[in-house]
């Protein structure tokens, strides 16, 4: 959904409401900074506090990258710096929020019985192709191990 879909002027957020407090009373989260009182009061000490934030959650987003080709949690780990870099700038809460909708969405989706019947066809359609072509393959060539035993 973008912002010329639903009415919203270009540059516009969509509002996200939080979850109910119990109270019936919902809180808007703030945006900004959530650096400690004390950092906040120094210019130049919030500076370097952001700019260690933005390193310290950039040298996460890299690992994250690094690890999508390789072995680990790639995505996982672009999030957690993303995550990181929520705690001081504005627009990484946006990108979050915006994740965890499309999330949300994916995963009301993905719970659709219809959506659910699709995927376990498929899988199934996909496990006995495969078991086709492992039978055969065994069947003209034979089960060959990698090592002889003597015995």
């Amino acid at each position: 959904m973008s912002a010329e879909s639903d009415g919203r002027p270009m540059g516009a957020v969509a509002p996200i409401v939080p979850p109910d407090t119990g109270d019936g009373i919902r809180k808007e989260p703030v945006l900004g900074s959530r650096a400690p009182h004390f950092i906040k009061r120094s210019r130049a000490l919030h500076v370097s506090w952001q700019v260690g934030v933005f390193i310290v959650g950039l040298a996460v987003v890299i690992a994250g990258i690094i690890m999508l080709p390789l072995p680990g949690p790639g995505w996982l780990v672009i999030f957690g710096g993303i995550g990181i870099w929520a705690t001081e700038f504005v627009w990484a809460q946006l990108v979050l929020r915006w994740t965890k909708r499309k999330v949300t969405e994916a995963t009301q989706r993905a719970l659709d019985p219809a959506v659910r019947r699709r995927n376990i066809i498929l899988t199934t359609i996909g496990l006995v192709i495969i078991a086709a072509a492992v039978t055969v393959y065994v069947w003209k060539f034979g089960i060959v191990m990698p090592w002889k035993i003597d015995e």
